[in-house]
């Protein structure tokens, strides 16, 4: 951490209690300084030399009859950083040493600034030699400007308002600077690496800020990444893993997608700052942001738009990351998701995402036939290269709802198209009790023309039993699909 020295002469401040502090000296005190239930007992010279404030306001204080007659008191517990502060800047006049540093230099100078220590009364006042300070040390130290942004939260004061704008410029600039120049240190603990090629292990990250910046209250993190976005250097996608990252230090249980959320402002700013570009988050990100938009109640426009974002990009997302939705909503992403009108290779992707959430939904006992059906039917155009999936949720479903009729059993397999299961697959449908013998007889058929080389001219490629893996399991005779 960078920091100033001020003064030279040693400390004699002295304390008397925990309200009273003076300096230790021949003389006797002249005036009496109170900030809140603090009073400083003090010396009129050292301080109206170099503050307008208290020479305009002990001038007019008293009438000459009460000066004569009683030390001047006076109450400023107004000043901006209190008597932490204050003291600061009574040491400065004293000449006294004064260290000034991240944690103390907003406060100092927000004081000195209430106080009028500038220009007008004395060369390279306290105002001056702390912007000094600011601009050639601490506004080119990355953590420490993180530090003094952090400090000024705690300064409801228009003095601060400026410092604060410097100060997110100064972050704003550095976050945005090419990651060629970065040489300072910053904390980065992540796995996941954005840069999908190849780099040197010392190359710094684009995302290299993003783990800093997570220590910052809410709205100070608002306001320092509309200043990073209103640079317009850095990508969308770094913006996006940024308040994901800000997400999981902030939200408990965010990551496990389990959220004991009980602040909704940290949420909605967290939407409201989402880069409107396409796949600047990921489609993880957003379904734990939509289902935290259901569970604090908030209005269809906002769950609506969450929910289109999602639908965007429903081939990239995750069964985990769906499988707290109901069927109702998974649906409704799908029927969104076609509303695109999405491209081949996406529609396989969704028809293989669905077909592993059917078959954990599927583990309900209490899941309406209706509701499995009416999800498996809205994709029955989706292409897939294998039916393992569909075959998996279906034996799934039959299994914890061992009292459907023929009828509905029938509707179920019919679901599915017997040539295009695999091998493995087969072997396991044909030794399957639970599926209609018009069904089994069906698979062996098919698996007969495959094993003969069908000169019907329908060919079903050969799957090897690595592409047969859904997202938690491998292919296992012992296991249930």
């Amino acid at each position: 951490m960078k920091f100033m020295k001020l003064g030279t002469k040693p400390d004699s401040f002295q304390s008397k209690g925990d309200n009273v502090r003076y300096v230790t000296t021949e003389l006797e005190a002249e005036i009496i300084i109170i900030i809140d239930n603090v009073k400083f007992y003090l010396h009129k010279f050292p301080l109206l030399s170099k503050s307008g404030f208290l020479q305009k306001l002990i001038a007019t204080s008293k009438n000459e009859e009460e000066k004569k007659n009683q030390i001047d008191e006076i109450d400023i517990s107004e000043i901006p950083g209190g008597s932490v502060a204050f003291e600061i800047c009574v040491k400065f006049c004293y000449g006294i040493t004064v260290t000034l540093n991240a944690y103390n230099v907003v406060a100092a100078r927000c004081a000195a600034e209430f106080l009028e220590m500038n220009e007008t009364f004395e060369k390279s006042n306290l105002v001056y030699k702390i912007d000094v300070f600011l601009n050639s040390t601490i506004f080119r130290s990355w953590k420490d400007s993180i530090i003094v942004l952090q400090t000024t939260k705690d300064l409801l004061s228009n003095y601060s308002e400026e410092l604060l704008k410097r100060c997110l410029d100064s972050i704003a600039s550095t976050a945005s600077i090419d990651t060629l120049k970065v040489k300072w240190s910053y904390s980065y603990n992540r796995k996941k690496k954005l840069e999908n090629v190849k780099k040197p292990e010392d190359a710094v990250p684009k995302d290299w800020w993003v783990e800093d910046l997570c220590d910052l209250h809410m709205e100070l993190y608002k306001q320092a990444i509309e200043a990073i976005k209103a640079k317009g250097k850095v990508p969308n996608t770094v913006i996006g893993e940024a308040l994901h990252a800000y997400a999981k230090r902030r939200i408990a249980g965010f990551s496990k997608g389990s959220m004991q959320i009980v602040d909704k402002s940290l949420t909605d700013t967290i939407i409201e700052l989402i880069p409107g570009e396409k796949r600047s988050v990921s489609s993880s990100f957003l379904t734990k942001l939509h289902r935290a938009s259901i569970f604090l109640g908030y209005e269809e426009t906002v769950k609506e738009r969450l929910k289109k974002r999602i639908s965007e990009q429903l081939e990239e997302t995750t069964v985990n990351d769906i499988l707290m939705y109901d069927l109702d909503m998974v649906q409704s992403l799908v029927k969104e998701f076609m509303n695109r009108d999405p491209k081949t290779h996406s529609k396989a992707s969704v028809a293989k995402l669905i077909d592993g959430y059917l078959a954990e939904k599927s583990r309900d006992p209490n899941l309406p036939l209706q509701n499995f059906l009416s999800l498996a039917e809205t994709l029955s155009s989706f292409p897939r290269q294998s039916h393992d999936g569909l075959y998996r949720a279906i034996d799934m479903f039959l299994k914890e709802h061992s009292g459907v009729s023929k009828s509905e059993k029938k509707r179920v397999c019919g679901l599915m198209d017997c040539r295009k299961l695999s091998a493995e697959a087969c072997e396991h449908a044909v030794q399957n009790e639970r599926l209609p013998m018009r069904v089994i007889v069906q698979v062996l058929f098919f698996e007969q023309l495959r094993a003969n080389g069908s000169s019907t001219g329908y060919s079903t490629p050969e799957l090897t039993t690595t592409t047969l893996n859904t997202e938690d399991d491998e292919w296992d005779h012992e296991k249930e699909f």
